[in-house]
């Protein structure tokens, strides 16, 4: 018995479509986690304090800009793998060093939401942006 494998199951027209809004469901939370600190770095500064972030001054500012432009490539496909590569490691940072709090099952949700989030940028590290992104020309197929 011989099987044959395809690489993508959907018709061609989802194929273009299917990933442009991926994208922009994975991106959004970023996007606006980044703006709500820009807005009031000081409140996030407060925040990194309280669950012991190091140097939370400085970080807050890393974090800010690992969310808006990690975020802002997703959204529109530009440097797409690196960009996930960035928010895999945000995402494992923050669930293993914010979130893991055994017991606590607001904190515990959270944790597994990261690793949900990290894993779905692995696909986009091996698929990449899809068809209507800046990595593909930004054209539809």
């Amino acid at each position: 018995m011989s099987t044959t494998t395809t690489t993508a199951a959907t018709t061609p027209a989802l194929n273009s479509y299917l990933p442009v809004l991926a994208r922009l469901l994975m991106c959004g939370l970023f996007i606006w986690e980044g703006v709500l600190q820009l807005r009031n770095p000081a409140a996030a500064v407060d925040y990194f304090t309280s669950v012991n972030v190091p140097v939370p001054h400085i970080a807050v500012w890393v974090s800010i800009a690992a969310h808006l432009l990690g975020g802002a490539a997703i959204l529109i496909g530009f440097m797409t793998r690196w960009a996930a590569a960035l928010l895999i490691l945000l995402c494992l940072g923050t669930a293993f060093g914010v979130h893991l709090l055994p017991g606590d099952m607001d904190n515990m949700m959270n944790f597994y939401k990261n690793l949900v989030m990290a894993g779905g940028f692995l696909y986009v590290i091996n698929f990449g942006a899809g068809a209507i992104s800046f990595d593909e020309g930004v054209t539809a197929r």
